[in-house]
């Protein structure tokens, strides 16, 4: 088995949860700002949310954690994250959670903001830590992305796309450097258009949506499908990505992150793949039963100085 490649049962990473949760309790409570403006993209005011750590000593590696559950609708914002948030800052994190435009804004029976806007505020978040790094005690070279389902892939792209790829967009903060050092993607969508081709033999009632996003289909627009694609991006010097994906998962299907999984290593990237026998899309949402595993991963790539 590949090293990296990990099969772990609910009841260990629970254990192991359990656990943390434990030693979390034990630290002071973190501060917490809410509706904190970030940027801005035409008429939308973007706002996130930020737990930071009381202690003294820093400066922190930052984490943004972005909720995109139904295909970038809105069903899913940056209140899922509002616990999770401040675990992250008990534990030595700036954690934001954060708000962007949504594909249920239409306009003339089309969204007003398809692909790439949703990536374009994703960075503009990135881009405000580091102008804010002073004020929030961040240090501004250790930042990390993490998300589930369409939260997944917009981490993805956070990590794998860089500025000659033409996503930084102009959101807010332009001056400022989008990339991320480290990646969690649960569950993200990797290849866009199998992404199509897989719910046109299983769910086809998410082509709409995908249609909605992309403004038509793999055959009319090539390029913006690739363009939308994590694993479009994947080069040797990609910053390290986890990836968590359920064996049960009929939502986002594993064949997604299997296919991430070997073009990291084609290339050489550095990528840690775990398998959750049992689990479905759902059991994602929150990271809690992955919160050992995460934490293990982000400490070591983000809280480490050379």
């Amino acid at each position: 088995m590949n090293p990296t490649l990990r099969v772990v049962s609910l009841a260990s990473v629970l254990l192991l949860c359990l656990t943390s949760i434990a030693w979390t309790q034990e630290a002071s409570p973190p501060l917490v700002e809410r509706d904190v403006v970030y940027g801005k993209a035409g008429d939308v005011e973007l706002q996130l949310d930020i737990a930071y750590p009381t202690q003294s000593e820093g400066p922190f590696p930052a984490l943004v954690y972005i909720c995109a559950g139904w295909g970038w609708y809105s069903d899913c914002n940056r209140g899922c994250y509002d616990n999770t948030i401040r675990k992250a800052a008990k534990r030595g994190y700036v954690a934001v959670t954060i708000d962007f435009r949504r594909l249920d804004a239409k306009q003339d029976g089309r969204s007003r903001y398809p692909f790439p806007a949703q990536v374009e505020d994703a960075k503009a978040a990135v881009r405000w830590l580091r102008a804010n790094s002073g004020r929030y005690n961040i240090d501004p070279n250790r930042i990390g992305a993490l998300g589930w389902s369409g939260g997944g892939h917009m981490a993805l792209m956070l990590g794998l796309t860089d500025p000659m790829d033409g996503l930084e967009g102009s959101s807010g903060n332009e001056g400022y450097s989008s990339k991320v050092q480290a990646v969690v993607s649960a569950a993200g969508i990797v290849d866009m258009a199998m992404y199509y081709e897989q719910s046109m033999k299983t769910y086809r009632s998410y082509i709409p949506m995908i249609e909605n996003m992309m403004q038509g289909t793999p055959d009319e627009r090539p390029k913006e499908y690739d363009a939308t694609s994590p694993i479009t991006y994947v080069r040797a010097d990609s910053p390290p990505v986890l990836t968590l994906h359920g064996d049960k998962d009929r939502n986002v299907w594993i064949e997604q992150s299997e296919a991430l999984e070997r073009k990291m290593k084609e290339v050489g990237a550095h990528h840690e793949f775990v398998v959750i026998p049992g689990a479905d899309h759902a059991d994602f949402l929150t990271f809690r039963s992955k919160e050992q595993i995460i934490f293990d991963f982000l400490d070591s790539h983000l809280k480490t100085t050379e």
